[in-house]
């Protein structure tokens, strides 16, 4: 692709993310979510095969699905209070629709197919930006509007995703399907906990990002799409195969990693607000993905035969480009964790 068309789509999905995020018109935001939407599906389609068509396609017919909801739940606010300022409102057909179609955009359940079918059909590194830069849009509009969503609804969502997200990716192969899933249970993580500190849901999602970007950005350094590559490079490449699992393992939430903090975060505010049940269901269920992470490290680093070889030790020799940054990747992934108070306190 042109390199000016691609500094030109970039650009625009860069811009439309920052219009929705410092906008508080309802028709500016919407605005913005489709800029955001439109110069995506080049990205998604960069490598021009019929499941990178496919994908791209569904993600369009979803995307565009979820805009025309939002769009009328905008023009009934609109209707309803005569102006286009985000306004709090009361009524329960407007709250509804407007959380469907953010829903829908983030890709919770029970809107989730997509995101899986997307995600696998697109590059690394397309997936990456799908994944975590175009949550940002959405996810600001829910925490501006959050007192005026549809509380239920959105707790619904949260179990579902958090259930789905575990469960679904027990039985996968494919690195991007397992990510993809992993997206849909932090996605219900930072949902649930919005409508009490909105702090700690920007919170999660920042980490999320961090470790989503280094995962997927080791991966496509590394060429790994499947957990066989990545069984293989564990013999040529360790530290990176480390850098990889850890990633993973922290993604889980096992302590004393990164993603442990936030996930800490979030069940000591939701205990506070006597929400017990809901957040140990959300725990039980978050150790489905703990355990097709641990599987996979498992798998992956202990099921290799002791051997005297010099090739198992060919790594050492060899100047790959990945190790320059590997100090930072690990740094990310395993060292936040103490400041966990301090995140505490700003929250």
């Amino acid at each position: 692709m042109n390199v000016m068309l691609m500094m030109t789509i970039y650009t625009t999905l860069i811009m439309g993310t920052l219009i929705t995020l410092i906008s508080s018109h309802w028709l500016l935001m919407w605005v913005g979510l489709e800029m955001s939407m439109l110069s995506i599906i080049p990205i998604l389609m960069n490598k021009s095969n019929p499941r990178s068509t496919e994908a791209a396609t569904k993600y369009f017919l979803t995307q565009a699905t979820a805009s025309m909801i939002l769009l009328l739940s905008i023009i009934m606010t609109m209707m309803y209070s005569g102006q286009w300022a985000i306004l709090n409102t009361n009524n329960q057909i407007i709250s509804t629709t407007l959380t469907l179609s953010l829903i829908m955009k983030l890709g919770l359940a029970p809107f989730h197919f997509w995101v899986t079918e997307v995600t696998q059909g697109t590059s690394l590194l397309s997936g990456m930006i799908m994944l975590t830069w175009q949550k940002i849009a959405p996810l600001s509009i829910l925490v501006q509007i959050y007192p005026t969503t549809n509380h239920p609804l959105i707790v619904s969502s949260a179990l579902l995703s958090t259930l789905l997200g575990g469960w679904g990716g027990l039985n996968q192969t494919q690195l991007r399907k397992i990510l993809a899933y992993s997206s849909i249970g932090h996605m219900g993580w930072m949902l649930v906990v919005m409508n009490y500190n909105p702090s700690a849901s920007l919170l999660n999602l920042t980490i999320y990002i961090i470790l989503t970007i280094s995962l997927f950005t080791t991966l496509h350094m590394s060429n790994n799409l499947t957990t066989l590559s990545l069984s293989r490079t564990w013999s040529t490449a360790p530290p990176i195969i480390i850098i990889i699992l850890m990633n993973l393992l922290s993604l889980g939430g096992l302590p004393p990693l990164t993603g442990f903090s936030p996930k800490w975060i979030i069940i000591n505010e939701m205990v506070k607000n006597n929400n017990i049940m809901i957040i140990m269901s959300m725990t039980m269920m978050a150790l489905l993905n703990l355990y097709f992470y641990m599987r996979l490290t498992y798998s992956t680093t202990l099921t290799l035969f002791p051997s005297t070889s010099n090739t198992k030790t060919k790594w050492y020799f060899h100047n790959n480009k990945t190790m320059s940054f590997s100090p930072t990747l690990i740094t990310l992934s395993t060292m936040a964790l103490p400041l966990t108070p301090l995140m505490t306190i700003l929250n």
